[in-house]
């Protein structure tokens, strides 16, 4: 094997195996789990795996020697990988991922290329982050709904009308998931409230959060709450409500979003984007900035919410907001259902135009 260089060799090898691990689990949680944010995050890393070491396809491909490697015959002869469940499904292909990227790191530095290896140490460190949430998803039976449109009540910006009432009108225009936001009623009218509520969403498929109160959400049998950073830690929540139950939580910089995420959080509220009155304490404006970041970091989902209206939800949208929360705009709106649509089709065109 004349000018065959063993380093770039096992590059190649440890760029398949990763490559490959990393489609095998993105097609399970793409296709039979159907969780949009994992599988965003994990094709985000296949891609970046790829194009990192996209300028050595020639060289990679010249050093490839099929023929004369040993694990080849080794792997027929073994039946070390075999499998009795999708659990051990995930658990080897995330070891052979970071094991893969750990090897493809020491090369590198063997080769003098230390700022790519650097590169590949960082991918890694965020597989561990990204094999955490894919566990948490799979032990759940509630999850997020992967939808456009992330409704909240508001009765004082209803133009008169009940929560009863505009909820049935979001429900009847085909959104997937509401909250329930109410800070001016007392706990009685609440909680009959959510009891209608709760049934109302149920009968219809739609997955119903309660605002704030975790005791009201597990009373109606809801099917999370969602918290803010001056309430109950997110572990204390979970060891109150178990697995069985989505817990979101709002976020206004990265360093909240992080920990939100590796607590166990199902998913975030990044906002508030632009200025905002449907709350009293809400935080100043964190810009497209923060919105960024959560495009590019996070592994769980996020609702992009905060003085968000269908004249600026392009803007969201063309950087990546995937999910929206709307309040005042839908719940003052004049018909509730000719709001929802011709803000479904903003988005759409959004999307048209970014591919």
């Amino acid at each position: 094997m004349k000018n065959i260089n063993p380093f770039i060799r096992t590059l190649d090898a440890n760029l398949n195996r990763v490559s490959e691990g990393i489609r095998v689990i993105e097609d399970i949680f793409r296709f039979e789990h159907e969780n949009s944010a994992i599988t965003h995050s994990l094709r985000n890393v296949r891609h970046r795996v790829r194009n990192t070491s996209r300028m050595m396809t020639s060289l990679l491909l010249h050093n490839r020697q099929v023929a004369f490697d040993p694990g080849v015959s080794i792997s027929m002869k073994t039946n070390l990988d075999k499998r009795t469940n999708q659990t051990d499904v995930l658990h080897a292909n995330f070891k052979r991922i970071q094991e893969g990227l750990r090897s493809i790191e020491e090369s590198l530095k063997s080769m003098g290329k230390y700022d790519i290896a650097k590169q590949y140490e960082q991918i890694r460190f965020e597989t561990y982050s990204i094999e955490k949430q894919c566990y948490l998803a799979k032990s759940r039976k509630k999850i997020f709904p992967s939808t456009d449109i992330y409704c909240l009540t508001a009765e004082s910006l209803s133009c008169g009308r009940s929560n009863l009432a505009v909820v049935e009108e979001m429900i009847q225009a085909g959104i997937k998931i509401i909250q329930y936001r109410e800070k001016e009623k007392s706990f009685d009218e609440k909680y009959r409230e959510c009891m209608k509520i709760r049934e109302m969403t149920l009968a219809k498929g739609v997955t119903f959060i309660v605002n704030d109160h975790v005791d009201l959400a597990l009373m109606t049998q809801a099917d999370g709450v969602h918290i803010g950073q001056t309430d109950y830690p997110v572990e204390a929540v979970r060891s109150l409500t178990g697995d069985d139950f989505i817990i979101g939580i709002s976020t206004h910089a990265p360093e909240e979003a992080i920990r939100a995420q590796e607590s166990g959080a199902d998913y975030i509220g990044v906002g508030p984007i632009y200025s905002t009155k449907t709350k009293k304490d809400v935080c100043d404006p964190v810009g497209h900035a923060y919105l960024e970041f959560a495009v590019k970091n996070m592994t769980i989902p996020f609702v992009t919410i905060g003085g968000i209206k269908e004249h600026n939800i392009h803007e969201v949208v063309r950087l990546g907001a995937t999910c929206v929360g709307i309040v005042s705009e839908i719940t003052g709106a004049e018909n509730i259902g000719e709001k929802i649509m011709s803000i479904r089709k903003k988005i759409k065109d959004c999307h048209h135009e970014t591919l």
